[in-house]
Formats: structure tokens, sequence, C-alpha cells
């Protein structure tokens, strides 16, 4: 299956579309038949890759209440750790917040600037003669992020830097979600890879469908790469409720 860990509700949208939603059972007696099989999705936890504790400028967050219209206005930034057999991995990612498509990342062996930088200039070249002027680069005030080398091409580029202030994972929403759609949907239910290689070949495949054929609840259920090409503020599938754990992942809210 391309998304074993997908939600309930996009999981419905796409069997819909695949069979005609003439031929399915209504949404409420589908979430039924997933809870009576023991197939609805469990919470996990998570854990933490940022040293805040360094020299270098922690900039100002310019993103407080900012809500993109179009591609290439707002970029967020972060790293996840994924386990290996023997060690563990970081997948460093550059996320559009505008359209939720992953355009940087790297997998790597460490939490070094180097891996985070080579997420970026994936990010850059991806947008090709397009300007980056008025582009925010978001991300935690973690190493990676304040050192000179990355600033330095950010500000080369005319990308503006802005940062989180705490340690709320709200205060970088759009990227702490996309590495949980990552961990969640795929690789939690993917077993332990062994070898760093291993898992860098199943991300492209991972990221590939994200990207071009998982509906998304914030794009008005467009996938990432088809709101990519528009503007507009798209419209939300989900409501600012509070869920428990395992009702947020299985509403799947974005």
């Amino acid at each position: 299956m391309e998304d074993p860990g997908i939600g309930a509700f996009k999981l419905y949208l796409i069997l819909c579309d695949l069979y005609g939603r003439d031929q399915m059972m209504g949404r409420d007696s589908f979430y039924k038949l997933l809870r009576r099989k023991n197939l609805m999705l469990k919470p996990s936890k998570g854990r933490r890759t940022t040293n805040s504790n360094h020299r270098y400028r922690k900039h100002k967050n310019l993103i407080k209440g900012f809500t993109p219209d179009a591609r290439n206005q707002l970029w967020v930034s972060d790293i996840t750790y994924i386990p290996l057999k023997d060690t563990v991995c970081y997948l460093h990612l550059i996320t559009d917040a505008y359209s939720h498509k992953i355009i940087g990342w790297c997998m790597a062996p460490g939490l070094h600037a180097v891996y985070t930088l080579s997420a970026l200039n994936q990010a850059i070249k991806q947008v090709g003669s397009e300007p980056l002027s008025g582009l925010i680069h978001h991300s935690d005030r973690g190493v990676q992020y304040c050192c000179d080398l990355y600033v330095q091409t950010l500000t080369d580029h005319h990308i503006a830097i802005s940062m989180t202030e705490d340690y709320k994972p709200t205060d970088n929403a759009v990227a702490e979600r996309v590495n949980g759609i990552i961990k969640q949907e795929w690789l939690y239910k993917m077993g332990v890879f062994e070898k760093l290689e291993e898992i860098e070949k199943k991300m492209c495949q991972i990221i590939d469908f994200y990207n071009t054929k998982r509906p998304h609840m914030s794009n008005n259920m467009l996938t990432p790469e088809k709101a990519h090409q528009g503007t507009g503020v798209l419209k939300k599938y989900w409501k600012n409720k509070v869920y428990t754990p395992k009702e947020a992942m299985n509403q799947d809210y974005v």
C-alpha cells in the first residue's frame, strides 16, 4: 500500500474517487467499519532535534497572523529523526506553507548544517527563474538555521528570515505536521530500516506520493502539487477544535 498510515477521511475520499461515490458506503459507516476492524490509527511519540543554545543571532518571528495566498511566499523548515536498526538518521525538510508541497529535502546521518543547506539549495533550485524577493523562510532557532552559511544563502537570494520564539509546536505548525504525516502514515507502518540508503530510496517514493496523490485538507482537498499551481486562499476542511491525539490522527486534518 502506498500510504499505510493515511487517515480515515482521506482514505474514504480516495476510495470514492477510485470506485465512485455511489458505490461506497457513507462516511460514518466507513468509520464504524474501520473501528470494528481495529484499523483506526494510534498516536505516537516524538523526539526533539533542536539545539538553540548557540552563539548565532536568533531572528524574530515575522509570520504571526500571516496567511500566504500563493506559492513562494512562505517556506517552513524542520528536521525530524528516523530510527534505523542500529542508529538514527535525520530528515531535513522544506515545505511551501501555501501548498504544503515538500520542495526540498535531505536524508542524512546527522544534524550538521551542510545537510540542512542541501535541502535549502534543492528548494531554491526547483523555483527556477521565479523571483524569491518577498519570500519568508521560517524555522526554529536551531543552530543549523542560524549558522553563517545558511543565513548567508538566504540573504544572497533576498529571502527574509523568520524564526520561532519558543518551543510551541504551533509556532511552526505546518512543518511539524508534515513531519508527522511522513512518519505516521508511512515510516511507522514500515518497520525499521537497516541502512540510510534504503530509507532514502523509500523517501523518494513517499514524497512523490505525498506531493502528487495525497489529498490535503488544508488545500481544499487538492494535492500539494495541484495547490502549488494556483493562487488565492485555500479552503480548509478542518475546524479549530481540540482533538485528543487519537481523534486528531484519524481526522487527518491537514
